[in-house]
């Protein structure tokens, strides 16, 4: 009884924090709610007794990848309007529509197969936590390490990128100053 509460309360929460992120126009408040589905998403994990995922849910997504988003923000100039474009509503909704059907498809698929065996079966007197290593460090070694290696590039790119943009600073200018350089990047987009 108590899971099924807990499972409807941490859906409810997850989902209104990630409808707040997709239709909020301030970039803060985006970053903010984010930030708590992710962590209202490792509620799922603790709920299912995986004690390590939900921690790592916690620390990856909700630590590290939010830093890098928060510090993504930097390169944009978020004081300027955003016209956005209207696509074809026929190519959304059929695109929607087929990755919605995907999505039940696979989640779907192992309910219905009852030949379903696990190609690394638990390992009697291995928590969770053990049992993920020895998976991780033996057969997923080598797209572990990789990832790693994408990350640190992805890191050194965003140090080098907002080292070129150190230049100026919209809070120390004035505001004479912000409308003149908002002048002029409107010239280049013009031309």
């Amino acid at each position: 009884m108590f899971e099924a509460i807990a499972f409807y309360l941490f859906a409810f929460l997850t989902i209104s924090m990630f409808y707040i992120t997709v239709t909020t126009s301030q970039a803060l408040y985006a970053l903010a709610a984010l930030a708590a589905g992710m962590i209202f998403i490792s509620a799922f994990f603790f709920i299912l007794g995986a004690d390590f995922l939900g921690a790592i849910q916690i620390v990856v997504y909700s630590g590290a990848v939010m830093a890098l988003y928060a510090f993504g923000m930097m390169f944009f100039d978020t004081t300027r309007d955003i016209k956005e474009k209207q696509g074809n509503r026929a190519i959304v909704f059929g695109l929607s529509t087929i990755a919605a059907t995907l999505v039940v498809v696979i989640f779907a698929a192992p309910m219905v197969s009852n030949n379903i065996t696990a190609l690394y079966p638990i390992i009697e007197g291995a928590g969770n936590t053990q049992q993920v290593g020895m998976v991780l460090f033996t057969k997923y070694l080598v797209p572990f390490e990789v990832a790693a290696v994408m990350l640190l590039v992805a890191m050194i790119a965003g140090i080098v990128l907002a080292g070129k943009k150190m230049d100026l600073s919209l809070t120390l200018m004035s505001d004479d100053e912000v409308m003149k350089l908002k002048n002029e990047q409107n010239k280049k987009v013009l031309l």
